[in-house]
């Protein structure tokens, strides 16, 4: 997680220190409305976050969106220029815990088994933390939303988690078409769980099974002294 930023020491000397007005902590008045405005945004994220879990991405409503944070639809464009600034938000947070997710399994080790267990965690990790939030899964890696189009900021953590799950698979010897059947097969096996048996394991079962197969085939060399795994 972010740390956060400690306020600097502010000297009132007059003769050295530009005129700003204070709170009674001492902060700036500026400092303040920052940190109230930030917490603002945050309460809307996650009211929208709320919203469409029980409603599905499209049903994000301005007027309930707004009625739920205690303010009129029209403030919200204070806060947000569009509703799709609105779905970039969640976006952005929504690959923030992705990257965090997959990085807290991060680090292989120089023998094939340990990159192999790596490549076995990495998939499960990515099926769990994809079935565990069914409209997250889909505003992160469907394209639920007409004409939404990520902004370059909330695009580069989505990259960085992409880069993080691609270098276990090129570490294990695959290439690049090897990594685009890879999250192909794995996004099947999520959506085939989310469509037909939302809260089961009948494809979750799968998962070690498909990594073995797509091992066995992208990346035979690595693969033949380690063996399969069996799914738990």
């Amino acid at each position: 997680m972010r740390g956060r930023t400690q306020p600097a020491h502010l000297s009132l000397d007059s003769e050295t220190t530009p005129w700003c007005n204070l709170t009674v902590s001492g902060l700036p008045i500026i400092d303040r409305r920052t940190r109230r405005r930030q917490e603002t945004v945050d309460e809307i994220v996650t009211a929208a976050w709320e919203q469409v879990r029980e409603r599905g991405l499209a049903g994000l409503s301005m007027r309930d969106l707004g009625a739920r944070v205690g303010m009129r639809a029209q403030s919200l464009y204070s806060y947000f220029a569009s509703k799709h600034e609105i779905y970039d938000a969640m976006f952005l947070q929504g690959n923030e815990e992705f990257l965090e997710w997959m990085q807290d399994d991060a680090g292989t080790g120089a023998h094939a088994d340990d990159r192999v267990a790596a490549v076995h965690r990495s998939a499960r990790r990515f099926f769990d933390f994809c079935v565990s939030d069914p409209v997250r899964y889909q505003l992160l890696f469907q394209r639920t939303i007409p004409d939404f189009v990520p902004s370059e900021r909330s695009y580069a953590v989505a990259r960085a988690a992409y880069d993080t799950a691609r270098d276990r698979l090129t570490a294990v010897g695959l290439d690049q078409s090897g990594v685009d059947l890879w999250t192909a097969t794995m996004t099947g096996l999520v959506a085939q769980q989310l469509s037909n048996e939302p809260g089961g394991d009948r494809w979750s079962v799968l998962v070690d099974r498909s990594v073995d197969m797509l091992l066995a085939q992208l990346a035979p060399r690595q693969f033949k002294n380690v063996g399969p795994r069996r799914s738990k």
